[in-house]
């Protein structure tokens, strides 16, 4: 018979920018009221599913939330763009970001940067909602690229005076 060490991580579970998210979630649930969240808030049906059965409400789409009942709206621990976050913003629903904060200081460093002249280049699956929200937070599409694989890496192509 072999010996068999086991180790146990020093830490399981949610990073902290999860768990957050989960947890103001969960507060607002206790409060009651309309609560929702602009998408799952978290990649784990498990938790989404244990949340819906406490009342809590996916919404997938701004216009999805403009026409339900007035409530707590939920920002995905993903971050969602600038445009989508200011239309929520102006249904009048009260607002709660609990994108991760290391995403949103990547929606503000990206902002800036933008704003700034810089072309931005993130790395990622563009159909995943947190590259979806950091491109809305670039000022327009020329100024931004996102690269999902070894072949957009190499067919880059930014003009060699573009910061």
């Amino acid at each position: 018979m072999v010996a068999l060490n086991i180790k146990t991580a020093k830490s399981a579970g949610f990073c902290f920018g999860v768990k957050r998210a989960v947890d103001l979630v969960c507060e607002q649930a206790q409060k009651g009221g309309n609560v929702y969240t602009y998408g799952p808030i978290i990649h784990n049906e498990t938790v989404v599913s244990e949340l819906a059965g406490k009342g809590v409400k996916v919404v997938n789409s701004p216009e999805e939330l403009k026409d339900c009942p007035k409530g707590t709206i939920i920002i995905r621990s993903h971050g969602i763009s600038r445009e989508i976050y200011d239309r929520i913003v102006s249904y009048g629903h009260t607002v709660i970001d609990a994108t991760c904060p290391y995403v949103k200081k990547i929606h503000n460093i990206v902002s800036d940067e933008s704003s700034g002249g810089k072309h931005i280049i993130i790395v990622g699956n563009r159909s995943h909602p947190e590259v979806e929200g950091i491109e809305g937070w670039c000022k327009t599409r020329d100024d931004y690229t996102v690269i999902e694989n070894v072949q957009d890496a190499e067919s880059l192509d930014i003009p060699l005076n573009r910061k």
